[in-house]
């Protein structure tokens, strides 16, 4: 006969220990904006990822870790532009396990990254997550300038409906929604446009509004612009302003 669990003969199982040494407690948590410009805009958000992890060492920056035989650095990411896209607005968090003066780590940093990823601020972390605070971006569309006129009539008629769905392509199969109901202001100007996005679920991108303009509102699909992310943060009162996601009053 068997013997039962617990009993003499039988392995008694053991209770499951956290493997690896404790990491030191984090005593600082820091906001960063960066800036992807030039060539780097063709950078992935992976490509990011490493170029940071190896200027933070370089620059002696304690960052905190994670537990384990295979500790991460404690680093947060926030809504990322599609890789090609140009930003002054892209924002991270990392936590440090000594302080450091925010000013001493954006000089520490930049002078770690290769030109074309530009730290343009760091500040202490304020409460809640960074994601809840970005809200909606601001976006300019730079396209060829013989396009200007056919650019203002087709902004016209997308503005005019009330919808304007499009479909993408997602992990989870095909998705179609509406477009017009996330732009919240869209300028014309010569051959440029300003587009301001409220951020929801699917995330509406500029390319999804280039496809609108296309489809629904006659502008040629030839035409591509460059596209450059001016900002990203809370949405002030009138819902067309973009707040700085650093500030914490």
């Amino acid at each position: 006969m068997a013997p039962r669990p617990g009993s003499y003969g039988w392995p008694v199982a053991r209770q499951r220990v956290p493997e690896g040494p404790a990491p030191d407690p984090a005593v600082q948590k820091l906001r960063v904006q960066y800036a992807k410009r030039g060539r780097l805009r063709f950078s992935s958000t992976r490509d990011f990822q490493r170029a940071l992890e190896r200027a933070l060492r370089r620059a002696d920056i304690p960052t905190a870790f994670s537990a384990g035989f295979h500790p991460h650095p404690k680093i947060s990411y926030a809504n990322a532009a599609p890789t090609g896209t140009a930003s002054e607005a892209e924002y991270f968090e990392v936590q440090l396990r000594e302080r450091r003066e925010p000013d001493a780590v954006l000089t520490a940093l930049n002078a770690a990254l290769p030109d074309g990823l530009d730290i343009l601020a760091v500040a202490e972390a304020g409460h809640g997550a960074l994601a809840d605070r970005l809200e909606g971006s601001r976006w300019r569309l730079d396209f060829p300038a013989e396009t200007a006129q056919q650019l203002a009539d087709a902004t016209a008629r997308l503005l005019a409906m009330d919808t304007a769905e499009v479909s993408r392509m997602t992990k989870r199969g095909e998705r179609t929604f509406d477009v017009r109901a996330a732009i919240l202001a869209l300028t014309a100007d010569g051959g440029s446009l300003d587009l301001v996005l409220r951020h929801q679920t699917p995330l509406v991108r500029p390319d999804d509004v280039l496809a609108a303009l296309c489809r629904h509102a006659g502008l040629d699909e030839a035409s591509r612009p460059l596209v450059t992310r001016l900002s990203q943060g809370p949405l002030a009162g009138d819902q067309a302003t973009i707040g700085n996601p650093l500030e914490t009053g």
